[in-house]
């Protein structure tokens, strides 16, 4: 038993010195390989924190500070002139093809969005609104919400309905989500008052303080005459 355990640990032994051998010659052999492997990979490191510092963190800063005179605008409804400028200061589509792949040309699509559904040029609006990428907890869902208004004006209605559900369901929050409810609400009572019902009730139940809370009651009671009618 004894010579069988020495045995044993003479030949993990050798299998050891063994593998360690083999990953020596590796190393040895294959050096100049790992060694341009190692470089290529602190190169594009520095590389990538160079291209953020010096282009891309530079580029944010100035599509930010050519989107101040374009948001005057836009808050002032002088909608077109938040699009396309004003002949010494870009507007939204100016950043758009400057700056898009910067924070600010995103935002900025949302912005010519809301700007062209409050033109009436829906097909535009939904153009840009789609193009909006956000995880924010409220430009979500009205980007989407915007959509769906687009929809309903171009007279699609099934899109609109679709839209504002999705809109509801993103990010619940007091803000949009019984805004869209009730959108979404009313398209139903025209085909499917039960469900419209329902979320009638909901937005009664869990946003009471809001102001689609505090008038819920009359689409409550418009949908159960529909419904017994």
């Amino acid at each position: 038993m004894t010579k069988d355990k020495k045995s044993t640990q003479v030949d993990n032994l050798t299998e050891i010195e063994s593998a360690l051998t083999r990953t020596e010659q590796f190393l040895e052999t294959n050096q100049k390989l790992i060694g341009i492997v190692i470089g290529a990979i602190v190169v594009v490191a520095v590389g990538y924190f160079g291209l953020n510092k010096f282009y891309f963190e530079p580029r944010q800063k100035q599509a930010q500070e050519q989107m101040y005179v374009a948001q005057n605008y836009f808050e002032k409804d002088s909608f077109n002139l938040a699009l396309n400028g004003d002949g010494s200061n870009p507007g939204f589509l100016d950043i758009i093809d400057d700056f898009g792949s910067t924070k600010a040309g995103n935002l900025s699509n949302y912005y010519a969005g809301i700007s062209y559904l409050h033109m009436g040029k829906y097909d535009d609006a939904i153009t840009y609104l789609k193009k909006f990428d956000t995880d924010d907890i409220l430009l979500g869902p009205i980007s989407v919400g915007a959509q769906g208004d687009a929809q309903l004006e171009l007279g699609k209605s099934d899109a609109a309905l679709d839209l504002y559900t999705q809109a509801y369901k993103m990010n619940e929050n007091e803000l949009t989500t019984p805004i869209y409810m009730l959108k979404a609400g009313e398209l139903l009572e025209g085909t499917k008052q039960d469900e419209a019902l329902k979320l009638y009730e909901t937005i009664k139940l869990k946003y009471p303080e809001t102001t689609e809370g505090r008038s819920i009651d009359k689409y409550i009671a418009r949908v159960k005459a529909k419904m017994n009618s």
